[in-house]
């Protein structure tokens, strides 16, 4: 019947999501934004975490999620963020960034410190605050965001690399902690992904942002790495994607990129 919901159809399946709750975090813009709507369309009620509450309540209302602040810097935030959720089954641990392309021998200590709150400490904020939710749902996956920064080093990229390889240790270890019980822990190695936010945010300005991406041939966006959280998460719960590592087809490596002219 035209106007039908099909998902709600006699003799239809459920999607993969009913009757869970997902909380991403990093949401306002970028993957997370891009994970929250994917999840939603999944079926997951999505709860969405983000310092900007404005950008976070406009996509909260597009793809009927919870909106929440959140600032995983901030314990006081963490805790609030946390005791105002019932329930988790699906946490993303998206929010992070890096702020310079710095050479070591020239390093600002406080973009280091931004990028280890952020990537690293605000990680472990929220995970140890949902965790026992986590834990009581039953059958719970536990999402990290990381990058191929987190596996392999570049010049100019100490500060964002230490951060994400501190967040793949981070995956690495929980998934030995919990083994036995129900929850999966999963870890998601962006390459090369085309954002309106990250490189702006790291080199500070759009030449500067635009000349990553020039010349090649369709960089990941963010619903490339959406899609592929989503499928991690709607995997029958025995199977647990440890890793994967997701780059666009140009790119073979970090020092290695088909460009065109």
């Amino acid at each position: 019947m035209p106007g039908t919901d099909p998902s709600h159809s006699p003799g239809s399946r459920p999607l993969p999501g009913q009757g869970r709750t997902a909380v991403v975090t990093g949401a306002s813009s970028g993957i997370g934004a891009a994970t929250a709507a994917r999840l939603a369309a999944e079926g997951f009620d999505v709860v969405v975490g983000a310092r900007r509450i404005d950008r976070l309540e406009s996509l909260a209302a597009s793809i009927g999620a919870r909106a929440l602040t959140l600032d995983v810097t901030d314990p006081a935030s963490v805790g609030a963020f946390a005791d105002a959720i019932d329930r988790v089954d699906v946490l993303v641990n998206n929010a992070g960034g890096a702020f310079d392309a710095l050479p070591v021998a020239d390093a600002d200590l406080d973009s280091w410190s931004r990028a280890y709150d952020v990537n690293v400490l605000g990680t472990v904020r929220l995970t140890k605050a949902l965790l026992p939710a986590l834990r009581a749902s039953g059958a719970a996956d536990l999402v990290f965001v990381s990058s191929t920064a987190a596996m392999v080093s570049y010049e100019g990229g100490a500060s964002y690399t230490a951060a994400k390889h501190g967040v793949h240790t981070l995956a690495e270890t929980l998934r030995l902690e919990l083994n036995g019980e129900p929850v999966r822990v999963i870890e998601i190695a962006p390459g090369m992904v085309r954002t309106d936010e990250f490189s702006l945010n790291r080199l500070g300005s759009a030449d500067a942002a635009d000349a990553v991406y020039r010349g090649v041939r369709e960089p990941l966006v963010a619903d490339d790495i959406a899609d592929c959280i989503a499928w991690t998460v709607t995997r029958p719960h025995h199977v647990n994607i440890d890793l994967m590592v997701v780059r666009p087809l140009a790119q073979a490596a970090q020092h290695k990129v088909a460009r065109e002219s």
